[in-house]
């Protein structure tokens, strides 16, 4: 008998700025997209919408463009889950989400230390289980010096199947639109870290410029393309369409919007605009 295959709801692994949320919208959009296309994550982060795209056209070409290398966090996934079990245990009469002080901190330190000096240590899922929500060290340096607080997570990480069928490669997402632009039924999933956003746990530093640069590879693609009301990209491009002589990339388009939590009294809206032509 043929095991089913599990299907991802979530990135394995955090990851800031994954699709999520998104994918009760994104699931239904894709519908109006050939099952048999090439889909190009040019700005690949987690994976999660390549495995999406995956699970549900099977006969789709999916490339994943892992530029921040999260596959190297998924293939050391049981390192990760002994460090953390390993924390559990120093943890296991501490009180949940409370700030690890004492002896029962330098112990927690220590354990991250002797990980460390072994040579890999993923930070990013380590900050989940002993930082305040939505804080990162990537280094046991920023580590060692930040307030710890007892968020360890219960179970392990599970990745198996995760990168099951999909392409992945690793290089300048101009490089790979070029390879694919001409192409027939190519789709563009395009999601670049949002402007006016931490981009702190991401491989590159981006600036106005890289986001508008990001706007040719909509020039008469198919494509779905992900952004907040924090960027104002949609309006910017509003105005040169009628103030120039260029046009708005996002013309024809269709819009979806989804609020977002960053906490009690902060939130913004999250925007995916996809084309079919």
């Amino acid at each position: 008998m043929e095991l089913k295959k599990k299907i991802f709801t979530t990135a394995p692994l955090p990851f800031m700025g994954q699709k999520r949320k998104f994918l009760k919208q994104f699931k239904p959009a894709l519908e109006g997209f050939s099952p048999t296309a090439t889909y190009v994550d040019l700005f690949g982060g987690s994976g999660l919408l390549s495995h999406t795209v995956k699970s549900i056209y099977a006969d789709a070409k999916v490339i994943y463009n892992d530029f921040d290398n999260y596959q190297e966090r998924l293939k050391n996934i049981n390192k990760t889950n002994q460090l953390i079990g390993d924390l559990r245990l120093i943890l296991k009469d501490y009180p949940k989400d409370k700030r690890i002080e004492g002896i029962v901190r330098d112990q927690v330190i220590e354990r991250i230390r002797t990980e460390e000096n072994k040579g890999y240590v993923d930070y990013i899922t380590l900050s989940s289980s002993v930082l305040f929500s939505m804080k990162y060290a990537l280094s046991f340096d920023k580590m060692e010096k930040e307030t710890l607080y007892n968020c360890v997570r219960q179970s392990d990480y599970d990745a198996k199947g995760y990168l099951d069928g999909l392409e992945v490669v690793s290089q300048c997402y101009k490089e790979l639109f070029a390879k694919y632009k001409d192409l027939p039924n190519v789709v563009f999933l395009v999601d670049p870290p949002y402007l006016s956003t931490d981009a702190g746990t991401y491989k590159s530093y981006w600036k106005l410029r890289d986001y508008l640069d990001v706007l040719h590879v909509l020039d008469g693609t198919k494509y779905f393309y992900f952004t907040s009301n924090k960027s104002s990209i949609i309006e910017l491009c509003e105005w040169i369409e009628t103030k120039t002589p260029m046009s708005n990339p996002f013309t024809g388009a269709t819009t979806a919007t989804m609020n977002a939590t960053i906490n009690f009294n902060a939130s913004y809206t999250d925007i995916m605009l996809y084309k079919y032509e």
